[in-house]
């Protein structure tokens, strides 16, 4: 039986961010096919947080969705589950929702299993990367019933 750990740190809490049951089953769908053990942290954040670490690791100005730290085991160490932190920020996410007219929830599933891939080492800088990777979380939620985050939200008028 794969043993998966998830340690919520909630630096914020407001009534939107999902339940740790929540953000445990989409940990578990995206670690379904690829780690039987793994350790993820998530941790949620304000803009201010993530403004800041954005700066610092990735050199870009201003709040994102999510950061992923993978973790870096040293050469030599063995036997650590730790596939690495997520960094989340609520108040991004809700802007993004509300601007691309997605349920929250929805695009919280999304989000999750998009920064554990990441943990995973997937990437999406190069635009086969990118379609490998958007295709994995097509299916993925697909199983709990979530239309394609990518595709264009049609609009009625």
């Amino acid at each position: 039986m794969a043993r998966r750990e998830l340690d919520v740190q909630r630096i914020v809490d407001i009534a939107s961010i999902p339940s740790d049951t929540e953000l445990q089953s989409w940990v578990e769908l995206a670690l379904q096919d690829y780690s039987p053990d793994a350790e993820v942290l998530i941790r949620i954040v304000d803009s201010d947080e993530i403004s800041a670490l954005n700066q610092q690791y990735r050199h870009k100005q201003g709040a994102t969705n999510i950061l992923s730290f993978p973790i870096e085991i040293p050469e030599g160490v063995e036997d650590i589950d730790l596939l690495g932190d997520l960094v989340v920020c609520p108040s991004v996410l809700e802007q993004e929702a509300l601007s691309q007219e997605k349920e929250l929830k929805n695009h919280w599933a999304h989000i999750i299993i998009h920064g554990i891939l990441h943990l995973l080492g997937y990437d999406h800088v190069e635009e086969s990367d990118a379609d490998e990777m958007e295709a994995k979380e097509i299916l993925m939620l697909q199983k709990i019933h979530i239309n394609n985050p990518y595709q264009e939200q049609e609009v009625n008028v």
